[in-house]
């Protein structure tokens, strides 16, 4: 493949995770992702815990997709993350499944990246 569109990939899914890390997960808390957090049952307090840890652990986790993007480990983990966040989504609040921007949408479109990294990868 051209090396052009694996740039492309690596940047875009690295920046995806960076992103859905940071804006809704800890500079804003998303009203959407505590109420994904609160069908767990937690009280609010750990459901925030919980958010924000995981905005950290994905903002860590596209950094080293872009740095580490040879690796093949990394687009295994990222589509087995998102196939898991679906299904959370989707056994939680189907609702959203419907809606603009949805997992279905996002989510296997960053899986479609996921794996031109992984057919490209080395290590």
């Amino acid at each position: 493949m051209r090396d052009d569109a694996v740039q492309v990939a690596r940047y875009t899914l690295g920046l995806s995770w960076i992103y859905q890390g940071l804006f809704p997960k800890l500079l804003t808390v998303a009203p959407l992702e505590r109420a994904l957090t609160a069908t767990m049952g937690f009280s609010d307090n750990i459901s925030l815990l919980i958010t924000r840890a995981a905005g950290v652990s994905e903002i860590v986790f596209g950094i080293a997709l872009i740095v580490f993007y040879k690796n093949r480990v990394l687009p295994i983990l990222s589509i087995v993350a998102l196939l898991f966040l679906f299904a959370f989504v989707a056994l939680q609040l189907p609702s959203l499944l419907s809606e603009a921007f949805n997992p279905v949408t996002t989510n296997f479109s960053l899986i479609a990246l996921s794996y031109v990294l992984l057919v490209n990868s080395r290590t």
